[in-house]
């Protein structure tokens, strides 16, 4: 109980949920306790800073050129644009604030400016973290020597899975970026959308992925996917809330000391089907009403849904993934090891 491990095994995955549903949350619920407070609560602010034209054909992805989903192309923001979306999230009690381009990868001439931006969102005393699509190594070092503290880049699926729903890309150009990431010295934020036609057995592939990284992800997103008019999954059969329950509760388990958030997908969710997933184990959420070009929960409902569940939003400098002292729980500080 408790041990960090890399060496997950599918059978033991399996077995994990199969167990009843409150066994399960048990062992999740009893894990999070020893790395995190229970009551706490990290709030992470997503800002599309290029929007749609993406040339990638993600099935799921309003911003994908393949899709007819309206959506235009907007140009790169300015600085100043996001300096005052960071500041009013900060406001609002955001400790971390994400940027997002519809971007294959960025392009060189395009890093002075995104290098800006997070010279000064860090400036306002909070996190950053970008998503700008698929990077190399030089540029992975150029966002680190600008500061910045998270690269968000997701594996979506399993590898046997991740065919049917990506083909401009590959499995192995992900893991590419990712270990660029880490060799910058860049905090690795990754994980996937469930929802998407997949089975039971790909849920489990993509958290053996992830878990069984030779460090795993300081914050993993578990998104539900969001059938957006015009996408190729946007008439997808819906998962079963229960089944999306248990693979937070099973990423708990397996990524006993990182942060598991609840992303997209939260404003189809009731309070009952959030509360749920904080207590298996999720401790992480987007704030804001859009991820990117998609709605998310408003953020009165998600205000009046924290003080009703007496939750804390976590401090800025408890952004580490969490540790276990003796028994009592407390926070890596950042950049104080993995």
């Amino acid at each position: 109980m408790g041990k960090v491990r890399h060496d997950w095994q599918r059978r033991e995955v399996e077995e994990l949920f199969q167990l009843p549903f409150s066994e399960l949350l048990f062992r999740a619920q009893t894990v999070h306790r020893f790395f995190f407070d229970p009551a706490s609560i990290q709030v992470s602010s997503l800002l599309s800073i290029k929007t749609g034209s993406c040339p990638e054909d993600c099935a799921y992805c309003p911003q994908s050129a393949y899709h007819d989903t309206g959506l235009g192309e907007e140009d790169l923001l300015e600085v100043q644009q996001v300096v005052e979306a960071a500041r009013t999230a900060r406001e609002a009690g955001v400790s971390r604030f994400c940027m997002g381009a519809a971007w294959r990868n960025p392009a060189d001439r395009d890093l002075d400016k995104i290098e800006a931006m997070i010279r000064e969102v860090n400036a306002l005393g909070m996190e950053t973290c970008m998503t700008l699509g698929m990077l190399d190594r030089e540029q992975a070092v150029r966002l680190r020597a600008a500061g910045l503290d998270y690269y968000n880049h997701n594996l979506d699926t399993s590898p046997e899975f991740y065919g049917t729903v990506v083909t401009t890309r590959t499995y192995q150009d992900r893991l590419d970026t990712l270990r660029y990431v880490r060799e910058a010295g860049i905090k690795v934020c990754c994980g996937g959308i469930l929802g998407m036609g997949e089975q039971r057995k790909d849920r489990i592939g993509l958290l053996l992925q992830l878990a069984n990284m030779e460090q795993h992800p300081d914050s993993v997103p578990v998104n539900l996917l969001v059938q957006v008019e015009g996408t190729p999954l946007e008439s997808i059969e819906r998962l079963d809330p229960l089944e999306f329950v248990r693979s937070i509760a099973v990423a708990r388990i397996m990524m006993p000391a990182s942060l598991v958030r609840l992303s997209a997908g939260r404003e189809s969710m009731s309070d009952e089907l959030q509360t749920l997933c904080f207590l298996a184990g999720a401790n992480s959420v987007f704030y804001g009403e859009k991820l990117l070009t998609t709605p998310n929960a408003a953020t009165c409902g998600d205000d009046e849904l924290f003080r009703r569940l007496r939750m804390r939003r976590m401090e800025p400098a408890d952004c580490g993934r969490g540790t276990a002292t003796s028994g009592a729980i407390s926070y890596r500080r950042c950049g104080e090891g993995s």
